[in-house]
């Protein structure tokens, strides 16, 4: 049985008198110590999918069907008081934006000691060495002294780095981790998705990866889920996922990576934008930015299938010509 199992999950947001979909029929696994990277475009749905596994969907969306199994139970159907035992105990959580995430009026210590202290039974001599602790594991430098630090005291990389502690502080089984590098530079984003990695696998966690950013998906995980419009429109292991992309979404959005192109050309581009919610097409949801659409893709929704762990969700894939053959022909 795999730590956490989602099933046909579907989200939906009621806005007065239409109820938008946004995550359709989604299904993943997620082995213990395993790393999962989520890929899309702004407004694919890979964190409302991600924030559903904790139950932060912001008011009015609500899980309205599929199952989303924790060690066998599931969670999906907790009340608050059965989720705050999960909730940044167990399964922990890194947001975008430090600054968000930390009180900027209280020190490292008193955040780290009450995230503690809200979930174990211990004197706070022992939350303080135990946040020390951690503080060391992600690198930082004289840990004792940021304690005693506040957050607008600490580099942008510092601060991440904190919050990589915090999530760690419980001793979680997985960790959910939604564009962690976003507001750092190239280089702190760098370190930090390496930390990270080290700190997966010396502590055994499980890692859900949301990103855009599909270079960063290939150092670091192990399969990768490709979103689109709700859908998961391709998933397998990540190295066979990279080299060999089957979906024209995903095949999109490897072209579209600087190194894909020759010094002094235009990048690549998916034409169009992602659809709104309220004004999906029929059929296939990404037939308006395909190269390869017929008449019957405006009709029919493709199922996700294939084989060895590789799925597509496309009614086209005998006839699309392989991924290196197309970069060839550029």
């Amino acid at each position: 049985m795999a730590l956490l199992e989602v099933k046909d999950l579907e989200v939906e947001f009621p806005l007065g008198r239409i109820t938008l979909q946004a995550i359709r029929k989604v299904s993943f696994s997620l082995e213990k110590g395993e790393r999962l990277g989520i890929v899309g475009e702004s407004g694919a749905g890979k964190s409302v999918a991600a924030f559903s596994i904790l139950n932060l969907l912001s008011r009015p969306g609500r899980i309205s069907g599929g199952e989303i199994l924790f060690e066998g139970d599931d969670i999906s159907k907790f009340d608050d008081r059965q989720m705050r035992s999960i909730r940044g105990n167990r399964i922990s959580m890194i947001f975008q934006d430090p600054m968000m995430t930390l009180n900027p009026v209280l020190t490292v210590a008193t955040q780290m000691i009450e995230c503690l202290k809200a979930h174990r039974k211990i004197s706070k001599k022992e939350a303080w060495d135990i946040s020390v602790s951690k503080l060391k594991e992600v690198m930082i430098p004289s840990p004792e002294e940021r304690m005693e630090s506040y957050p607008h005291e600490l580099s942008g990389g510092m601060r991440q780095r904190v919050v990589i502690a915090m999530a760690l502080l419980t001793d979680p089984e997985i960790i959910i981790a939604d564009e962690p590098t976003t507001a750092l530079d190239v280089t702190i984003q760098a370190e930090i998705m390496v930390l990270m990695l080290d700190l997966c696998k010396s502590n055994n966690v499980g890692l859900i990866l949301i990103t855009h950013d599909l270079a960063v998906v290939s150092q670091v995980t192990e399969r990768i889920m490709v979103m689109y419009a709700g859908r998961v429109v391709e998933e397998g292991g990540t190295k066979e996922v990279i080299t060999n992309p089957k979906h024209p979404y995903t095949r999109g959005l490897l072209k579209a990576l600087p190194q894909e192109n020759t010094a002094g050309s235009r990048l690549n581009q998916i034409r169009g934008t992602m659809p709104s919610l309220n004004a999906l097409p029929k059929g296939c949801a990404f037939n308006p930015r395909c190269d390869f659409a017929t008449k019957e893709c405006h009709q029919v929704v493709p199922k996700l299938e294939g084989r060895d762990g590789h799925n597509t969700a496309c009614i086209h894939l005998e006839k699309i010509p392989s991924f290196k053959s197309e970069l060839g022909n550029q």
